[in-house]
């Protein structure tokens, strides 16, 4: 089970993770090839190795920076005026490293040991391409066309400085390896969700091909095939549906199911179908409470109000079409709503371990809306990177919602289909009438996704959103449905009816412990109540948006842009210099 925990350090017998360029050492070490690829063990302990690739939970609960739905303490840099290709961001957000591609090709043409069973050979070479798949993937996300190096390189290899390759053929490549990864990859469930099988292949067809179907249909970009990968999608989506292996975590509390995918220490083995996986008692931690509830040493990360008001009623009907619904106040507007609100945001139900009422901490949140989804319970994790919950990478529940979409977008998504998926995520948040719309949501398309009027594939976006928040989505999802312009929008948090107001956010009726007022200088102490926190607004970047009354404003005053080259990170220059043949992305 904890395999991956080691295999790093046995890695380093194989493997030379630390190679920084495509061609720099060999990726053997001690073992010579015929050793490393003697016996089935070497080979899971070399593909092991390629775990490295997927996230942990750092970056898990961090993955949500640049979103239309979540707000931080400060606007991204990719969104400021002042980026260039030369900044720093890029290195960190969109390096450009080969390592892994090599280690993975070099397993792949060595991977041929005439005494280990073909289909023992096949099943690993398919971890290996589902890998180099993924790394395409990320790649052509961030940059678009690519070279496509489906060897190893030598020194004098005239592919070594070639130019990039179109999307088009490093797409088709990526989709070739992700069927060879689910025809050859076994099928056997891990319990443990911590190993690659065909079902993780599976999974990651269906976000990969939702991802380039989307692209190309949203941005114009190779039109006659978008058909093609909405299908591929769809079809993998569905195999995986079929097979039986998985489910939603249902129980008969739908008050806690949805959260407990994120807070177990074991992951949630019928939904969860690869994770990132953490032990106390093998002190392997992360920090998801102290990054959520600290200062200093987390993000201030909280949703905004206009993607809050998107929650449904829990009898099905929305949120936004009921009269005064933008000027509830805090307390009253989380009630009677869709269950994962509750279970993403701090609201006056939430209580910690000791018993204890924990309210939205004014002192992270700049919204109102403080995301409790990732955190542990217990106040001891919030001043420690001790954290031991699990955390998903891919479930079942993407996996319906990219099977709805898909379908959505080939059109029309039946009433079974609908059922089956979106339907189901709504029964278990406790969602009461989860028939399919008949009618478009004028807020969604207003406020989300201009232009889009059906009423079906508006619900299937609203709960993408819903039930993936935070999970790192929401940013791909605006790139691939070419709706990067959402990401200007107001930082907006909770209504305040009047500065100096004490809001009764604990929903006890009275003024005192855990309630908030927002004022432009603090009352004398003696003019104080109570238990009250008290928080100054500057008025240029923390302010209300009618001056004395209105939606909580963050960082209005900070000028945010959005262009079409946003939508693909430039080339690193230094990059460009080393292969000439290499060509910056547009307007870059």
């Amino acid at each position: 089970m904890y395999i991956k925990n080691i295999c790093l350090l046995l890695l380093c017998i194989i493997t030379l993770a630390s190679c920084e360029k495509y061609l720099e050492k060999d990726p053997l070490d001690k073992l010579t090839s015929d050793q490393a690829f003697s016996n089935e063990s070497n080979l899971q302990l070399y593909v092991n190795g390629f775990y490295t690739m997927l996230p942990n939970a750092n970056q898990i609960y961090q993955s949500e920076l640049m979103s239309d739905i979540t707000v931080r303490k400060e606007v991204y840099p990719y969104l400021l005026t002042g980026f260039t290709p030369q900044s720093a961001i890029i290195q960190q957000a969109a390096p450009w490293t080969w390592t892994n591609l090599r280690n993975i090709n070099y397993f792949i043409e060595n991977n041929k040991n005439a005494g280990i069973p073909a289909a023992t050979k096949a099943h690993y070479t398919g971890i290996a391409r589902l890998f180099r798949a993924y790394f395409y993937y990320n790649a052509v996300r961030t940059y678009g066309d690519v070279p496509w190096y489906g060897k190893t390189l030598g020194v004098d290899d005239p592919d070594l400085y070639k130019p990039r390759d179109s999307r088009a053929l490093v797409m088709d490549s990526v989709l070739a390896d992700l069927d060879y990864a689910v025809a050859n990859i076994r099928d056997t469930k891990d319990a443990t969700s911590s190993q690659v099988t065909r079902s993780v292949a599976l999974a990651y067809k269906s976000r990969i091909c939702l991802f380039e179907a989307s692209f190309r249909k949203y941005h114009n970009l190779f039109p006659t095939t978008t058909a093609k990968w909405f299908g591929e999608a769809a079809s993998a989506a569905d195999i995986l549906i079929k097979g039986g292996k998985y489910t939603l975590q249902k129980t008969t509390n739908s008050d806690i199911d949805y959260r407990t995918l994120f807070t177990s220490e074991n992951p949630v083995a019928s939904e969860v179908i690869l994770a990132t996986v953490y032990n106390n008692t093998l002190r392997k931690w992360h920090g998801s409470n102290l990054w959520y509830n600290s200062l200093t040493a987390g993000d201030r990360l909280g949703l905004n109000k206009r993607f809050v008001n998107s929650y449904l009623n829990l009898n099905g009907t929305r949120y936004t079409d009921q009269a005064g619904y933008a000027t509830q106040e805090f307390q009253q507007e989380v009630k009677n709503r869709d269950k994962r609100l509750k279970q993403t945001v701090r609201t006056p139900e939430y209580k910690r371990t000791d018993g204890t009422q924990s309210l939205p901490d004014f002192i992270v949140t700049t919204t109102g809306y403080h995301i409790l989804k990732f955190s542990l319970d217990d106040k001891y994790f919030d001043t420690r990177t001790e954290a031991y919950n699990s955390l998903p990478i891919i479930r079942y529940g993407e996996v319906l919602l990219n099977y709805a979409e898909a379908k959505a977008e080939l059109g029309p998504l039946s009433i079974a289909d609908w059922n089956q998926t979106i339907g189901a995520l709504r029964s278990r948040a406790g969602i009461t009438n989860t028939a399919m719309p008949t009618s478009a949501d004028a807020y969604l398309t207003a406020n989300f996704y201009p232009g889009i009027t059906d009423a079906v594939l508006l619900e299937v976006r609203r709960e993408r959103a819903v039930e993936l928040a935070a999970e790192g989505f929401r940013y791909d999802d605006l790139l691939r449905w070419k709706l990067g312009d959402n990401l200007l929008k107001p930082f907006d948090g909770i209504y305040v009816p009047a500065k100096g107001q004490i809001l009764d956010i604990s929903d006890n009726g009275s003024s005192g412990a855990g309630d908030i007022a927002f004022v432009d200088v603090l009352p004398p102490v003696a003019q104080r109540v109570a238990g009250v926190t008290y928080v100054v607004l500057d008025n240029t970047s923390f302010k209300l948006s009618n001056g004395s009354s209105g939606n909580l404003q963050w960082l209005s005053n900070i000028v945010r842009v959005w262009d079409q080259k946003r939508y693909l990170y430039p080339l690193p220059p230094n990059e460009i210099i080393q292969n000439p043949k290499l060509v910056q992305n547009p307007n870059w």
